[in-house]
């Protein structure tokens, strides 16, 4: 029989050569291994002895700082002054005085566009909050060389005090109380995610719509008989909002509080009304009636429907701003991507909200008629009836827009409860307490914001991530993670199991030990 061939010696070499070059590999790798676990051991004992890096290594705590500030002033500043350059321009095209558009001077003059210094009091309060906020985190990670949650909470109290570039305490307490509803929102959905706390009704599907109620319950009932509980802008703001005129609403609320109506001035203003009919006017009416609450209509129907769209066309203007002008400031990329879509997209949700406006404002009209038509007394109950069942219209909006609705005019309504209860003495008048709310209300958002993001509103936690520069980083992050836990992860990721034929381990040995694919090489 033949004899089998010899076998050759050149593989068996190669083989040998193949698992030697792959031992002397793995050897490299487990010393490189062995110093970056090393140098990760001597940064933590640093950090021990010494004080936590901050997360803004290329630049000064200070540097740091006075960017977010400048940033954040800047940005807020642009969004104020970009909305009422958008009303402004809307005024003039309602006026028909489209070439005004292109003459800057009617346009953005001091005399018709007057937001400087509001815009720089709100540039001041997004900006000194920002910049304060991220120059004390620092600050107190060096002091107490260590980061807890009690860090973020002294920052954010101790930065709140930038609500003192407002000069106006109304508007202090409204955000104040907007920020406690917020502060609310997140307790609650922290406690519920940890099964400790659970409120009756929440899992109801329009539970955000009845808050909204009875928050709009509230603000119309102190509209028409507490106008003073609300503040002047948010009261010029529903006035012009509503077919209504001032006159009327006073003769209204001394009507329900049992005082002498002003019959010269309410006959001053019905003389003024083409086509009014003679009504005579009596001291102590019983009731107004609607010949005077709409004496331009005799149809209480036909009022209603033209108080709808005449608040259509007042409002829109607003919306469609306080929905474009943001959107183009905070999120200039996608703006700049698809320029007609966001235009859709405003121009839409302009329409979506000004006709649950509209409504809003045509069914408060449609029940105090109503309530006319079935009595012969009025009652002050009569209109906080009204706003809630107005409210109702909140049902055209979209499903995510009803809570922020809701917590919108929350802090309005607690406003003018809060103004109620101190007038008639049930609360202390303490002088400034809308600041010291606010410092504890950013303090406690600060925290859910770092150590809880999730129980907080995405709306809410994007907008405050925006402002400050975008450099909250959660524990548990990967954010503040050096290189060398990046090159750590890329030698876990190289070590596989071995192949089984060697023609798959020769194609494979260039990109397994390829030096290139570690990040930083």
């Amino acid at each position: 029989m033949p004899s089998p061939p010899p076998t050759s010696s050149p593989p068996q070499l190669n083989d040998t050569s193949d698992v030697s070059a792959e031992r002397r590999f793995l050897e490299a790798e487990d010393r490189l291994r062995e110093a970056i676990e090393e140098l990760q051991r001597r940064q933590r004992s640093a950090r021990q002895l010494h004080q936590l890096p901050c997360d803004h290594a290329d630049e000064s705590c200070v540097a740091n700082a006075i960017g977010n500030l400048c940033q954040s002033f800047l940005l807020s500043y642009g969004v104020r002054v970009g909305i009422g350059i958008l009303l402004r321009a809307f005024k003039l095209a309602r006026g028909k005085s489209y070439s005004s558009l292109l003459d800057l001077k009617q346009l953005v003059s001091e005399k018709n566009l007057i937001v400087r210094e509001e815009a720089c009091r709100i540039g001041l309060l997004f900006g000194g909050f920002t910049g304060s906020y991220h120059a004390l985190r620092c600050l107190l990670r060096k002091l107490r060389k260590e980061e807890t949650p009690m860090n973020a909470i002294l920052a954010g109290s101790v930065a709140g005090l930038s609500i003192l570039a407002l000069d106006d305490s109304n508007r202090r307490r409204t955000l104040a109380l907007y920020l406690l509803a917020r502060l609310a929102q997140c307790a609650y959905n922290s406690a519920k995610s940890k099964n400790k706390f659970h409120l009756w009704g929440s899992h109801w599907r329009h539970g955000d719509s009845l808050l909204f109620s009875l928050a709009c319950a509230q603000v119309m009932y102190a509209f028409v008989m507490r106008p003073e509980s609300l503040p002047k802008s948010y009261q010029d703001f529903i006035q012009k909002t509503g077919p209504v005129a001032r006159p009327v609403y006073k003769a209204v609320r001394d009507c329900c509080r049992g005082s002498h109506v002003d019959v010269a001035s309410l006959s001053a203003f019905l003389a003024s009304k083409k086509g009014h009919n003679f009504v005579k006017l009596e001291e102590f009416p019983s009731i107004i009636p609607c010949s005077i609450i709409h004496p331009d209509t005799n149809s209480c129907l036909a009022h209603n429907a033209k108080a709808a769209s005449a608040t259509f066309r007042k409002t829109f203007p607003l919306y469609f701003s306080l929905t474009f002008v943001p959107f183009v400031v905070l999120r200039l990329q996608k703006f700049m991507d698809a320029p007609v879509r966001t235009c859709w997209l405003a121009v839409k949700g302009a329409v979506r909200s000004t006709s649950f406006l509209s409504a809003f404002v045509g069914i408060f009209q449609a029940v105090i008629c109503l309530h006319r038509k079935v009595a012969t007394k009025d009652h002050k109950l009569v209109y906080w009836v009204a706003g809630g069942m107005a409210a109702l219209s909140v049902l055209l909006e979209k499903k995510a827009r009803r809570g922020e609705l809701a917590l919108y005019v929350l802090p309005r309504a607690g406003d003018s409860l809060w103004y109620i209860l101190v007038n008639r003495h049930f609360l202390p008048d303490i002088k400034n307490a809308e600041v010291a709310l606010f410092c504890a209300c950013m303090g406690g958002i600060m925290y859910y914001l770092e150590h809880e993001p999730d129980t907080m509103a995405p709306f809410l936690r994007g907008l405050i991530r925006r402002f400050l520069a975008s450099r909250i980083s959660n524990p548990g992050t990967t954010s503040n993670r050096s290189a060398s836990y990046s090159y750590l992860q890329a030698l876990d990721a190289m070590k596989k199991p071995k192949l089984q034929d060697n023609r798959d381990a020769e194609t494979s040995a260039s990109e397994k030990y390829n030096l290139e694919s570690i990040p930083g090489l």
